[in-house]
């Protein structure tokens, strides 16, 4: 069953997947799409036409801005912020204040499973992959391969992580994961469940 608190702005026009909650004062804009079972967070923004795909949590005061795509399973820290505007300023150069018609905005990309920690930056255009991790705090500028985890100011890559959000341990030719024991290769194209 879908919640949505009262004092939460939802747009009209916003789609609301099935058994998504939606905290106090929680803004999600024009044509955002949601999907089934997500939770947005107290003072969360949504902006227009971003979307989530299912099972997303959005914690209290990350801002999601347009032209965000989140795939399934992703989760944003409180605090955290994905950003869309590559050259930021108030006005142009003539003085006049800027209009959405002075820049173009360009999102950030999180695919499925992917965790984005408190008070992160991703700094769009950028991609986070699946089941990456971006530690708290941390600047994300450039690209993150799925499985990474990634830390610091600007967000460098410290280790490899797993779909339980615990860090792999290398054992020999394999990382592993030390919950579940799931096994992986590395490749000259990114690390890979083994089979």
């Amino acid at each position: 069953m879908t919640c949505i608190n009262e004092s939460a702005d939802v747009s009209p026009t916003a789609t609301i997947g099935a058994d998504t909650n939606i905290w106090h004062l929680a803004q999600v804009r024009e044509g955002a799409k949601l999907g089934a079972g997500c939770n947005i967070g107290r003072g969360a923004y949504i902006g227009p036409e971003v979307e989530l795909g299912n099972n997303c949590k959005v914690q209290n005061y990350a801002l999601v801005y347009e032209p965000a795509r989140l795939g399934d399973g992703v989760f944003v820290g409180p605090a955290a912020v994905l950003t869309n505007d590559q050259f930021p300023r108030a006005i142009n150069a003539d003085g006049s204040l800027k209009s959405a018609e002075d820049w173009e905005s360009v999102g950030v990309t999180i695919h499925r499973g992917a965790s984005i920690g408190a008070r992160a930056v991703c700094i769009a255009p950028v991609t986070i992959g699946a089941w990456a991790t971006v530690a708290a705090g941390a600047v994300v500028n450039r690209d993150v391969p799925a499985h990474a985890i990634v830390a610091g100011v600007p967000a460098r890559q410290i280790g490899w992580v797993g779909e339980s959000g615990h860090p792999l341990r290398q054992e020999h030719d394999a990382w592993v994961c030390p919950v579940n024991g799931n096994r992986y290769q590395l490749t000259a194209t990114g690390l890979h469940p083994q089979h």
